[in-house]
């Protein structure tokens, strides 16, 4: 599993740039491999629907706590390697996974792993939230299960206005989730500088 850590990238977070294919990349003699013996590794994509636990509820400030979601997991493709480091291998993401259009109650979770495929019971219950929203750099994916070497999530656009089926119940736009995931409409604030003042030169008296 290290070594598969150390070979293995997959598609970074975002719907519009992870259709990019997961690579396994060929070892540097020396630094990382060849393996003298090849090694199982799974490529694995679900799809994740979200539903909001407080379906109608929609959490409008960011003094609220934000909601609760419940996610469904099903694989939608699983694509098994023999590594041994000797060669790149790529796996594309199944057609349409990460598509501009899919619905705001939709993501995506690819996993990169050795061995057998996994269990029921070494899959994540919960997915982390940062800020009280999901985490748009690659979330924080428990996998209950030592196996896994690398994974990357695409979230949900817009969980908060789901119902617990995971259909959306409202225009996103309408209602802005603001301690879930940033809205285009309505960006988080950000601090600024003076880049003259950064680079000026010190003197002395000032």
């Amino acid at each position: 599993m290290r070594w598969v850590r150390i070979a293995a990238d997959a598609p970074a977070a975002g719907v519009d740039t992870s259709k990019d294919p997961v690579t396994i990349h060929e070892s540097v003699e020396g630094y990382s491999g060849p393996l003298c013996e090849t090694v199982t590794v799974q490529v694995e994509f679900w799809k994740l629907t979200y539903g909001s636990a407080g379906a109608g509820e929609h959490t409008t400030s960011a003094t609220e706590a934000p909601p609760d979601y419940y996610f469904d997991m099903d694989s939608v493709k699983r694509t098994e390697l023999r590594v041994d480091g000797r060669k790149e291998l790529l796996v594309k993401p199944p057609e349409k996974f990460y598509a501009g259009d899919r619905s705001v109650c939709v993501g995506a979770l690819v996993a990169v792993y050795v061995g057998k495929p996994l269990k029921s019971k070494e899959l994540p219950e919960q997915i982390s939230t940062e800020s009280g929203g999901l985490n748009i750099y690659g979330g924080d994916v428990e996998f209950r299960t030592e196996r896994v070497a690398e994974y990357e999530l695409s979230p949900p656009a817009a969980p908060h206005v789901c119902s617990p089926e995971g259909k959306p119940t409202a225009d996103p736009y309408d209602v802005p989730d603001t301690t879930g995931v940033p809205d285009p409409l309505y960006p988080t604030p950000t601090f600024s500088f003076d880049v003259n003042d950064v680079l000026r030169s010190p003197s002395y008296g000032d």
